[in-house]
């Protein structure tokens, strides 16, 4: 057995920002850190994308950044300005060249390339067994999602946002590369919450992606048939070819995942529930809960303590108790938001930054009924 401070399982966003803000900081600088990731981290297997205010910390490794936004749906076409706001597009693998060698730079940081199977606590240490080796840590952070846990309890309803993405490269001028197509909800929902997500690089090249907010996810042929239609329907008559894909499902849940954390095992990234319930954007909370994590750690304080409630949750609830009963709503329910409120109060109030007035105008923007249906049964 080998024996850490700390163990981080997991490079992902979470683990990698967590290592790098331990890594930099002098005041973990005696601390012997693990990093356990099962992957090399060397291709492109997502995408990021946030909104913030002005310059962000991540600009430079920044893909491709959009000042308005598109929303469409039954009697919605809408372009639109998200000032303040810019939406910003980061891939993974310019993500992990940056911060996978700074990372492994750092004296005090070990990194294995091993799937882990186990997290143990036992008395006053954790136990992490690999497929090969067995470590101890007086701490672990964690990123292993537990899917049969989470699915199988009845009190927290749990969608999945499941999308497949093409980026493509089209024989002539298309896209608007100013624009991006935030939800287009005009292809058939089939019962569910269905859309599609256009994110132009260029005037000749896109990721196009189909997302869906349901409970089941389909077969990688109707993803693949549905983007096809799509690309036809709107940009007819052109040649492309596919240049990446990639598939993605995030848990939509209000489950208290910090329930799980003690003391000295602590849940980080989406295992932690760090995807925001309504909307499933993680990143963006995610570099955001790393730089409260690290603050409190210097503390010295219970890790079991961590987690803070905040009223965003329960709007999350009720929109997400509506989508499990009443799938269907979604497309009704999001056109509404943008054809009736600014894109920027929807993107300020899908941040958690909005006040009880701004959030009193978006709550009234759908039809009432479903969401007092929602609140009634919740409360009861």
């Amino acid at each position: 057995m080998t024996q850490f401070d700390y163990i981080i399982v997991g490079a992902g966003a979470a683990g990698l920002l967590l290592a790098e803000a331990i890594g930099s900081d002098p005041f973990f600088s005696n601390k012997s850190i693990l990093i356990l990731e099962k992957e090399p981290k060397n291709r492109n297997d997502r995408t990021w994308c946030f909104w913030e205010k002005g310059e962000g910390r991540f600009d430079f490794l920044i893909h491709k950044s959009w000042g308005q936004i598109f929303v469409a749906g039954k009697n919605l076409h809408l372009n639109t300005s998200i000032d303040p706001y810019t939406y910003k597009m980061l891939r993974g693998i310019d993500f992990y060249h940056q911060f996978v060698p700074k990372v492994k730079a750092y004296s005090n940081i070990s990194w294995n390339q091993e799937g882990v199977v186990d997290v143990r606590e036992e008395k006053d240490q954790v136990i992490v067994t690999t497929e090969h080796s067995t470590y101890v840590s007086e701490y672990v952070f964690s990123s292993l999602y537990d899917k049969e846990e989470v699915t199988q309890q009845k009190k927290y309803p749990v969608l999945q946002q499941h999308f497949l993405g093409w980026t493509i490269k089209t024989d002539r001028s298309v896209f608007n590369p100013g624009i991006a197509t935030f939800m287009d909800f005009s292809i058939p929902q089939k019962g569910n919450t269905r859309f599609m997500y256009v994110l132009p690089i260029s005037a000749n090249e896109a990721l196009v992606e189909y997302t869906l907010f349901s409970e089941q996810l389909l077969g990688k042929d109707e993803y693949e048939e549905t983007i096809k239609n799509y690309i036809e329907d709107k940009f007819p008559n052109i040649n492309y070819t596919i240049e990446e894909k990639e598939f993605g499902t995030i848990p939509m849940t209000c489950y208290p995942f910090h329930h799980k954390n003690t003391n000295r095992i602590f849940h980080i990234g989406i295992a932690g529930g760090w995807a925001k319930p309504s909307t499933g954007f993680t990143f963006y909370n995610t570099s955001q809960q790393i730089e409260k994590l690290v603050a409190y750690l210097k503390k010295d304080k219970l890790l079991s303590k961590f987690h803070q409630k905040s009223r965003f949750g329960f709007y999350d609830i009720l929109l997400l108790d509506i989508l499990h009963k009443n799938n269907h709503l979604g497309a009704s329910i999001f056109t509404s938001l943008f054809k009736k409120r600014k894109a920027s109060l929807i993107l300020k109030f899908l941040g958690n930054e909005t006040n009880l007035w701004e959030e009193l105008q978006i709550v009234t923007a759908p039809k009432p009924m479903p969401f007092i249906k929602a609140l009634i049964n919740r409360i009861f």
